[in-house]
């Protein structure tokens, strides 16, 4: 695998050329319009095929998988625009194994809300693990507000991905959640209403786990935190869920240090069977730009995670959203405006702006003009694979993908050159 940066006057064909790859495939794999105009600066990942196979008549992709003992999901994950496909067709190539030796296993978890487009969805299952599935919220009553999920926990299924219900307090903002959780903590009946509910719904949707999320946890509340976790973890664990447990640091508490030993990562670690430590501003576009954190804070935050808690169990969490800044730059007034990768490049192609790499911070970058002055911070291939060798570095268990609502062409080829991806319940896919 080789991630190509564009050169001036560069194109598709011209870099397919230098490779000796079609520049058909080379552009598919990267979701990239053959005739499009490259950014200087912009990522391509290159993959050389080991093993390519020609569609004769009366192929499936069940038959083909088995001929090649490779799974569907594997010929899937070689090939995600064939989940798109309701036939194949004699003559055309898909390819059965890339050149690249895999580094190893890798557990992968994507959030994702109940609106996902369900291509999209399609395309992104052979990659994941777990999808966690954004939405339910319990309230000051225990009561959980419920989601229309039923569809995508269904098909999230069919490829043998774990349905996780990401569960969150029902608030405004942060403090109003902060208080919610306060008032569960001190509240053992409250407590009791909300697992009792919460036990019904995994239930009755044939949910895999719940991955309960929290905002920051006051000192005096730290404690007694502790104990809800312990007392929510046993009696899931009695019914036979997972519980996964997300932890979020900001931008402002990894440069300023925040110490956070009184939560007790270690007895937490214990009590739950994963930890998601996401160490990235998560969706707060008046705070400090997420991709301004030096790398090493990363590695540092992953170090202080793995002396406290089992490996096998950390995920890293990481963003695949950027943000738009206009400048100067100043923290509470100016708005960040979230952008996709895709839309990222395409912005720098139409203002013909070079993207640059900070190797500090190992995210991408451009400035351009319309009627103010603006920067674009994103992660693209090369800061990706940075995060996704932090797994193999640190022993960690896999990632945990901030968003998986569009398809992430390069970030899904990284994985798939370099991984195996885990799966932790079988596959139904119809035939």
């Amino acid at each position: 695998m080789i991630i190509h940066v564009a050169g001036e006057g560069e194109t598709i064909n011209s870099i397919a050329r230098l490779y000796g790859l079609s520049a058909e495939r080379l552009a598919l794999e990267n979701g990239i319009g053959p005739a499009v105009n490259l950014a200087v600066g912009e990522t391509i990942v290159i993959l050389f095929p080991e093993i390519v196979y020609t569609v004769q008549n009366g192929d499936t992709l069940s038959g083909i998988a088995s001929a090649h003992n490779i799974s569907i999901m594997e010929l899937l994950r070689n090939n995600p625009y064939l989940v798109e496909r309701r036939y194949i067709y004699p003559g055309e190539t898909v390819v059965i194994k890339y050149e690249d030796a895999k580094i190893g296993q890798i557990s992968t978890n994507g959030y994702v809300y109940p609106f996902v487009n369900l291509e999209t969805l399609r395309m992104t299952l052979p990659f994941l693990t777990f999808l966690s599935i954004y939405g339910h919220a319990y309230t000051s009553t225990g009561d959980i507000i419920d989601i229309n999920d039923s569809e995508i926990i269904h098909i999230s299924r069919e490829y043998g991905v774990a349905p996780i219900m990401v569960l969150t307090g029902f608030a405004t903002g942060p403090m109003e959640e902060i208080a919610l959780l306060h008032d569960l903590l001190i509240n053992p009946e409250l407590q009791d209403n909300l697992i009792a509910n919460l036990l019904n719904i995994l239930a009755r949707k044939e949910y895999y786990g719940v991955s309960f999320t929290t905002p920051y946890i006051s000192p005096p509340d730290r404690r007694l935190y502790i104990e809800f976790i312990g007392k929510l973890s046993a009696r899931l664990k009695a019914g036979g869920y997972k519980v996964f447990l997300t932890l979020t640091r900001s931008s402002f508490d990894l440069l300023t240090n925040v110490d956070y030993e009184s939560l007790r990562y270690d007895i937490l670690g214990v009590l739950v069977d994963n930890v998601i430590i996401i160490t990235y501003e998560w969706g707060f576009a008046y705070a400090l730009p997420p991709t301004i954190v030096a790398f090493d804070t990363l590695n540092n935050f992953t170090e202080y995670g793995i002396s406290l808690i089992d490996s096998k169990k950390l995920e890293i969490g990481f963003s695949t959203i950027g943000y738009i800044w206009r400048l100067p730059f100043i923290e509470g007034v100016v708005t960040g405006q979230s952008i996709t990768y895709n839309s990222a490049v395409s912005l720098a192609r139409e203002y013909d702006a070079v993207i640059r790499f900070d190797d500090i911070t190992r995210a991408s970058y451009f400035q351009y003009f319309s009627d103010y002055e603006y920067i674009v911070r994103f992660r693209d291939a090369r800061g990706i694979n940075e995060i996704l060798h932090v797994v193999p570095e640190y022993g960690v268990e896999g990632v945990s993908i901030w968003n998986v609502m569009y398809f992430f062409n390069q970030l899904y080829f990284l994985l798939n050159s370099q991984f195996d991806i885990k799966k932790v319940i079988p596959f139904d896919l119809p035939q």
